[in-house]
Order: C-alpha cells, then sequence, then structure tokens
C-alpha cells in the first residue's frame, strides 16, 4: 500500500511552513497567489489530499451542512437542491441530504442523525420539528435555518417566500377576470406554506367581495390532486376558477381536467399554480403562478447559516421574499390586466 502523502511533506516540496499548507487547503483562509501555486503544484505532483476529518478534530468545524427534505417529486425541491449545494459548496462546505417524511418524529430522528455527524449547521426544506429538538440543537451549536417553511420560534430562521401576498394577489387576478365561482386546492394543512397561500387567498377574495365556493386538500401530491380535481368539477355547480397551491399540483388538475372530464383551460376553468417550476412554461401546461424566486431564497438561506455558524450570537431572521405573479395562458387574463 502506498504510504499517505503529508503536509509536511507538501511544504517541503513547495519550500513552505507547514501551516501555509494549512491555510491553502481551508476555505476563506488568507494566503497569498504565489504561496497557493507553489502549494497546489507540489500537492498535485506528490498526489497529497488534505485530511479533513483529522482537520475538523483540531478546528471543531467539520465544513459539513445537512440538508433535509421532506420530498422530491415536486419538481421546486429539486433545483432549489442543487441551488443550495452548489452556493454552500462554493462557501467551502461539504453538504449530507438527508430525507424525512413531514411527521415531527421522522424528522426528529433525521436531525438526531445529523446531530451525530457533527454538522456544522442544518437546513430544512419544508420540514417541519419538535420544539425539543430546537432546544437540543441550540444545546449543540448548530444552528438551523428552515427553508420555504417556518415556524412560530424566537430561536428559528426561516427563509420563504411571502406566501401570504402570493395567494393573495392570486385572489385578485380570478377576481378580475370575472371569476365568481373560485375554488382552492390545498397542500398538507400542517405546512406553514399552505396555510399562508390560503389565508392569502381568502383574503384577496373577501376583498373583491368574493367567498370561496369550494376547498379540498391535496396533501402535496399527484394522486391527492387528481382526486381533490375530480370530486370538485363533477359537480352540477362546478368551479370556472381554481388556485392550486404548488405547480406540481396544478399540472395533475390540468390533466383531470381536460383528459378524464373534457373541460377546456382556460375556457372553462382557468387553473393558477405557485412556484414557477421549469416545466410550468412548457406549451402542454402555460400555467399562470406565482413565481418562488429560488435564487434570492438560497442566497438568504446560504447567507444566514453562514452568519450563525460564524457568529452563533446572531438573531435568529424571519425573511420573506416577494413574489411575483406570472401571467400565462392557463388563465383568463382580465382585460387590462398589468403585472
Amino acid at each position: 500500500m502506498a504510504e499517505r502523502i503529508t503536509s509536511s511533506q507538501v511544504a517541503q516540496k513547495a519550500g513552505v511552513s507547514q501551516s501555509a499548507v494549512s491555510r491553502v487547503f481551508t476555505p476563506g483562509a488568507s494566503v497569498s497567489r504565489e504561496t497557493k501555486l507553489k502549494v497546489r503544484e507540489a500537492a498535485l505532483e506528490l498526489g497529497y489530499r488534505p485530511n479533513v476529518l483529522a482537520r475538523s478534530l483540531i478546528t471543531g468545524k467539520s465544513r459539513m451542512i445537512g440538508l433535509v427534505v421532506a420530498y422530491l417529486d415536486n419538481y421546486f425541491y429539486p433545483v432549489a437542491l442543487e441551488k443550495l449545494s452548489n452556493a454552500l459548496q462554493a462557501q467551502g462546505y461539504h453538504v449530507l441530504i438527508f430525507m424525512a417524511s413531514n411527521d415531527s418524529g421522522s424528522t426528529d430522528q433525521v436531525i438526531g442523525e445529523l446531530l451525530d455527524y457533527q454538522v456544522d449547521g442544518i437546513i430544512t426544506a419544508s420540514v417541519g420539528f419538535s420544539s425539543d429538538l430546537t432546544d437540543r440543537c441550540e444545546a449543540a451549536g448548530v444552528p438551523v435555518v428552515l427553508f420555504n417553511r417556518s415556524q412560530n420560534s424566537a430561536n428559528l430562521s426561516a427563509v420563504t417566500s411571502d406566501n401570504h401576498a402570493g395567494g393573495r394577489s392570486v385572489a385578485t387576478f380570478l377576481a378580475a377576470g370575472g371569476h365568481h365561482r373560485i375554488a382552492y386546492i390545498g397542500g398538507w394543512e400542517g405546512a406553514s406554506t399552505q396555510r399562508d397561500r390560503e389565508a392569502g387567498f381568502r383574503e384577496g377574495l373577501n376583498a373583491a367581495g368574493l367567498e370561496l365556493c369550494d376547498h379540498a386538500l391535496g396533501e402535496f401530491t399527484v394522486d391527492g390532486a387528481k382526486d381533490a380535481a375530480r370530486k370538485m368539477f363533477i359537480q352540477e355547480h362546478r368551479p370556472d376558477a381554481v388556485f392550486v397551491a404548488t405547480d406540481h399540483m396544478a399540472f395533475a388538475v390540468m390533466d383531470v381536467l381536460r383528459s378524464e372530464l373534457g373541460l377546456r383551460v382556460p375556457q372553462d376553468v382557468s387553473v393558477v399554480g405557485y412556484d414557477d417550476v421549469p416545466p410550468a412554461s412548457l406549451a402542454a401546461y402555460d400555467l399562470t403562478t406565482v413565481r418562488q424566486r429560488a435564487n434570492v431564497m438560497v442566497e438568504e438561506t446560504v447567507s444566514l447559516i453562514i452568519d450563525k455558524i460564524d457568529n452563533p450570537a446572531s438573531q435568529p431572521k424571519h425573511i420573506k421574499i416577494e413574489s411575483p405573479l406570472i401571467v400565462r395562458g392557463s388563465a383568463n387574463i382580465p382585460k387590462g390586466w398589468t403585472a
């Protein structure tokens, strides 16, 4: 077996100190360009790779961030997780991705495992967890940032779109389009995103002198959304418009309306979603939707987690990102409408 190359051997070959070698391979450390080039060349020639685990024992930092997500079948999450992973890696962090279900017991178990890995921070994407685990993370000095979900906790930072304002904008748009029987198909009732989008939507309808004509929950799943659409639109006095809490579910609703029930979109039913995932702009759906600005959400999330790692005393923040309505062809466009 080949002998493992050490940092002292690299230092000797490059003609620098061992601490200089350490700084070259430490993200964010101060080192001159000349020293960096000499060390990199020596390391490449000798076949040296820094021992990340050994360094973590010395520094007390693993340079690892745990990402916890409940599901990946919604297009928004693979896109967002890729952006999060790339942004964290650019900051010198390695990423561990764990899957969890929506119930707090499953999430608590997963995050407990992440704490065993000695991660420097945890980002959860659309999952919630118990106050006991919040206390445990705080006691361990491991900051947590909630991505696309919020909780009523003063100890947790969260980054979401402005779901309430987004839902209200959909109601205003559909009311201006002349719709009177407007329905809503939501997600999982335990999700803050679901509650905020529905609350904003109902508020917008009330402001327009309308009430929700029908309501169902699709549980953020394709099958759940399809079942909700079938029950909702076989009625004699069916809705003439529907706001669906995610694009992922809205695609399923549109498929049922057109393929199973023979209804035209938007001539018979206007459909509006939420997220603006890539397939929303395809001609097959041409979905009017509220855009979650994933790039901005990721930027804020990474900034929060790194700031909390570097400055443990920094105060938690709840950040809401403005989410514009993107008007396409799946809904009647009000006369004279401007974004």
